[in-house]
Formats: structure tokens, sequence, C-alpha cells
């Protein structure tokens, strides 16, 4: 297996066909179709399925490309390290970030460093699960909360503090709780894992950990925001995601003397990527846009 393999395999993904890629290489389509068949000769898997109309590719042709444009990206950034000329950033990049997060927070910023490096191919997924980052081929993966031990590296971006709010509604008809163990009487809305964990809160040096019950569990944040909006329950939640609600007045914080631990905010990455410029650049512009978040 050669780079140019990896090249030429990468150009017919992106044209569709072996005469597409072959006119954009300068190179002859038999050519093109002899590497190819090399290229699976080697890994010993079918990596395209051919037909007299159309071009398709297997699902080990998808997983292998996505490593292979990773390779070349590799490939064109040790190239440009070498050669000094490291002012126009290039290459593709695959980051993983929490839908609430990033909308509320991310959307802009993101669209802020593209403008700045036109030329890196950017993919973004919104979502609250946790990606595997090497067999998924991402780059980077943004975080809130307690990281698994794992070989990523992290490195700290900023924290965000919780807070325990309800509607002016569900507290008219249920009370405001007045210690943290009148949580126990109340319809509690909750993140993820706190189904199981429950509602740990701090005052100074003291800790509780309350198991509270209520209607919903969910993994975002945003749909607990709005079933408490509506009376639902009571939630505990980042400041971010409830913030325009309490300035409108339909949420209202309580127990404000007892504090939910502040949620870390983290960039992870492989460690294959950790020489990476375009995460470099990147960690650098968000350490920088994030500061006191």
């Amino acid at each position: 297996m050669q780079i140019e393999d990896l090249r030429i395999y990468v150009a017919v993904i992106k044209a569709g066909n072996f005469t597409a890629a072959a006119e954009q290489l300068m190179l002859s389509k038999q050519y093109v179709s002899r590497r190819i068949a090399a290229l699976e000769e080697s890994l010993g898997a079918r990596l395209l399925n051919r037909n007299t109309r159309k071009l398709s590719v297997t699902d080990n042709g998808q997983l292998f490309a996505q490593h292979a444009q990773r390779i070349l990206d590799d490939v064109q950034e040790a190239e440009l390290a070498v050669s000094g000329r490291r002012q126009v950033l290039r290459g593709s990049f695959r980051l993983s970030v929490p839908m609430s997060f990033g909308i509320s927070h991310l959307s802009p910023y993101i669209a802020e460093f593209l403008s700045q490096h036109p030329c890196i191919q950017f993919q973004v997924e919104l979502a609250d699960r946790h990606v595997d980052m090497v067999g998924e081929g991402f780059d980077m993966a943004i975080r809130i909360g307690t990281l698994p031990d794992s070989s990523l590296i992290a490195k700290r971006l900023g924290e965000f503090r919780r807070v325990i709010c309800a509607s002016p509604a569900y507290l008219q008809g249920a009370g405001a709780p007045r210690e943290p163990e009148d949580l126990l009487h109340h319809l509690c809305l909750r993140y993820g894992r706190e189904s199981k964990t429950g509602w740990e809160l701090f005052q100074g040096d003291t800790r509780k950990v309350l198991a509270v019950q209520g209607p919903m569990v969910s993994n975002n944040g945003e749909m607990l925001r709005d079933a408490a909006v509506a009376g639902l329950g009571m939630i505990l939640l980042p400041e971010f995601i409830v913030a325009p609600a309490l300035a409108r007045g339909e949420l209202v914080t309580v127990l404000d003397d007892w504090h939910p631990a502040s949620l870390h905010l983290n960039a992870l990455y492989p460690q294959h990527r950790q020489r990476s410029e375009i995460n470099r650049v990147f960690m650098t512009f968000l350490q920088a846009k994030l500061a006191g978040k």
C-alpha cells in the first residue's frame, strides 16, 4: 500500500466514479482501476461495488475512506511543518459537541473559526452520546462533566455553574423546598445518570446526596428545561441552558444556599492527533473564546 493509492481511493470516493477521479488526478482510468484493485487485494477486503452504471462504497470502504483521509491530512501537515508554510490550514476536521452547548455557545465560534480558515473541511456532530473517537474518526470531542478513564488526551476549557429551578406555577402548587431533604417530596426531572446517582449538593464542607424521583429522565437538557417550564417538576441543570427561561421569569431558582458541583468543560482528542496543527489552532481559539465562561 502506498500514499498514492490512498490519494487515488479518496479521489474516487469524492468523484463517484473512476473516470472523473482519473481526470482530476490526470491519470488514465485503467491505471486508477488497477490501483484500486491492488489496494483491495492488499487489504483483503472489497472497498467498492462496481457495476455498469454506478459505483457504491461498502461498509469497509466507508471506514477505510475515513482513515485514508486522516492519513492524507497528517502527511499534508508534515509537509507543511517541514516547508514552514503553516499560515494556511488545510484538511478535514471532525468534531463532536453536546447538542445544547453546541447550539447555545459553540455555533457562532465555529462559524468564526471557519471564516478565518476557509480551507478546512469541518464536520460537526451535535449529540449527547459519547462517541468512539478512534473508531468513528473524530479529531476532537467537547465534553461537559466527569470524564471516564481512557487513553484520550483531555484539555480543560472552563467550567459551568449549575442551578436548581422550577416554574412559578409548580412552586405555587407544590411549595418551594427549604432544605435539601424537601426535594425527596418533589417531582424532579433528572438528567442522564442522575436517575441512578441522585442529586449531589454542597454547602461549605457539607455534602448531601438525594435520591430524587420524578416523571422524566432525559439525556437532553433543553427537553428537561421545557418540561420544567411546563410545570412538570424541578430541574438541576447548567446555568447556560436555563438562563433565558430564568431571565423571562419562566423558571426561578430554589435552595440558593446549596450548590451543585460545577461541571468541567473539556476538549478530548486521540493521542495520534496531538501533533495536528488544526487541533492545536482550534484548541487555542476555543480557550480564548471560552475564557471566563
